[in-house]
């Protein structure tokens, strides 16, 4: 019991700090992948391909797709010419299983960026972005938990000024 209270208290934190990172409410905005590499305190750079699918909207969610690399990033082998290791086969079926479940697709069949976010007529608007956070959180608290159920006990890395900012809020 006290083991699910613990990872309920981790998912809702993991998914509270990507929402902050991505809304822009508390601290600029970031990008979906960027914001969660940023929380699981990875280098953001290579990220910014994963803004809006891709760039071009037709490649996968950008924060799908970030937990993946993320995953990659801590259970692969850091051998080029390893094979996959099994605690990272593991962890991807366990993530994929875990953001199927959970991931609102609103009224999309796929994760294809476009298709997410073809939804709503303007790519721009505050339904859309709100729905983009919403995802970009939710998938943050399907990583958390991957990573905990391998062993892992993830570090949320957020900026100081979110901090203050919620400090300030009490």
């Amino acid at each position: 019991m006290t083991d699910t209270l613990t990872l309920s208290k981790l998912i809702a934190r993991a998914e509270q700090g990507a929402y902050d990172l991505y809304a822009g409410e508390l601290t600029p905005h970031r990008s979906c992948g960027i914001s969660l590499a940023e929380l699981y305190g990875k280098n953001t750079a290579p990220y910014q391909s994963l803004r809006r699918g891709g760039i071009t909207g037709h490649g996968q969610c950008g924060a799908i797709k970030a937990g993946e690399l993320l995953l990659g990033e801590i259970f692969g082998d850091p051998d080029p010419t390893g094979p996959v290791t099994d605690t990272l086969r593991s962890a991807i079926l366990r993530y994929q299983e875990l953001w199927q479940e959970r991931v609102d697709k609103g009224n999309s069949s796929s994760i294809i960026c476009n298709d997410l976010t073809g939804q709503f007529s303007d790519f721009r608007s505050l339904e859309r972005h709100a729905f983009c956070t919403q995802l970009a959180a939710t998938v943050s608290g399907c990583i958390a938990q991957t990573l905990h159920e391998h062993g892992i006990a993830p570090e949320l890395h957020l900026p100081a000024e979110v901090l203050e900012a919620r400090k300030s809020a009490l």
